[in-house]
């Protein structure tokens, strides 16, 4: 039994092509910083990070970093370097998460680990690291250094905290909460925050980007994880059922867990604690997950923070930026099958 996600009910599916037509040239600019800077002398470094960064990514963090930089009216190139760092600092935590977990499958095209092993990616996503807080440097605003340095300590508290919880059935919300902030939210954050700082805007600007990108960060995990359970492997960008077999707990299995019977939650220790999750265990799993709301709670607390993303916009003049911003909560939380 599978679980098909429809939360939009027949309506048009949002898009974030008013996005992507505001940011263009910026975005063309980032594209080729990323090419440049990919580069070296070292033949496995480019061909690993190409592999990763040309695999059809939407470039949705650079983007909100664009948008967000040139709604305050800025005018350099700043913003084109922060970006280019905010997709090198994600691209780097892909190359390593997939190492952690042991992940085959990345944007449908097989994982860098399995073609050029573990050790390779984890230095390559080490290089681009290092690229991105040179470009931060040549910005020359300590600002925009420290929020993004502080957003890479961050993600690798998340993915140390994700780590200890692995396989735990007895991970709370609130746990689950601080791993989701702490790994995806905080690079949306960061990524919405530099661009007012970057412009000169006002402190009460900066935090309702820095709110904005928590909270979409946020809402954009939470359907990840619900869409594990009732995705598409080609929109995915992975086998559904992924985190399911990589003993995973996330929000729609604790709800699961919480709510089922002695017998169920038995399946779930067998499934998650003792890695029996094969493709019969995750039908199984998908029946529990309808039975007992999961994915639509799930889903219903993506729309909670969704909702305060557009109210942390809210204060701001309406723009075309500002509407930009809103269209991208849509297309985040509906991202269906």
């Amino acid at each position: 039994m599978g679980v098909v996600l429809n939360l939009e009910d027949g309506k048009r599916e949002p898009s974030i092509r008013k996005l992507i037509d505001l940011t263009a040239a910026g975005l063309g600019e980032v594209n080729k910083l990323i090419l440049s800077k990919a580069g070296s002398d070292v033949e496995m470094i480019p061909e690993i990070a190409n592999h990763l960064i040309s695999s059809g990514g939407k470039r949705l963090r650079p983007m909100v970093t664009l948008a967000s930089a040139e709604m305050f009216g800025y005018s350099g190139d700043g913003h084109v370097k922060l970006a280019t760092s905010v997709e090198f600092m994600h691209t780097a935590t892909l190359l390593h998460d997939d190492v952690v977990d042991e992940s085959d499958m990345r944007r449908g095209r097989k994982t860098a680990r399995t073609i050029w092993g573990n050790q390779a990616s984890v230095l390559v996503g080490d290089f681009l690291l290092g690229q991105a807080f040179r470009m931060m440097v040549e910005v020359g605003s300590l600002d925009a250094l420290d929020i993004l340095s502080t957003a890479a300590s961050i993600i690798a508290e998340g993915e140390v905290m994700q780590l200890a919880a692995a396989k735990n059935l007895e991970t709370t919300e609130d746990e689950y909460f601080s791993v989701i902030k702490a790994k995806t939210a905080a690079l949306f954050s960061a990524a919405a925050e530099v661009g007012p700082v970057i412009a000169g805007a006002s402190r009460n600007d900066r935090a309702a980007l820095r709110s904005y990108g928590m909270n979409l960060g946020l809402a954009f995990q939470l359907i990840d994880d619900a869409l594990d359970y009732g995705g598409d492997t080609k929109k995915l960008g992975k086998n559904v059922g992924d985190d399911f077999r990589e003993g995973k707990v996330t929000l729609p299995v604790i709800l699961c867990y919480r709510r089922g019977s002695s017998e169920e939650r038995a399946f779930w220790k067998q499934a998650i604690e003792d890695n029996i999750a094969d493709d019969a265990a995750l039908e199984k799993a998908m029946a529990l997950m309808a039975r007992h709301g999961a994915i639509t709670d799930t889903i219903g607390r993506a729309r909670h923070f969704g909702e305060i993303a557009r109210d942390a916009l809210a204060p701001l003049p309406a723009t075309t930026y500002k509407s930009a911003l809103i269209d991208v909560i849509d297309f985040c939380i509906s991202r269906v099958v």
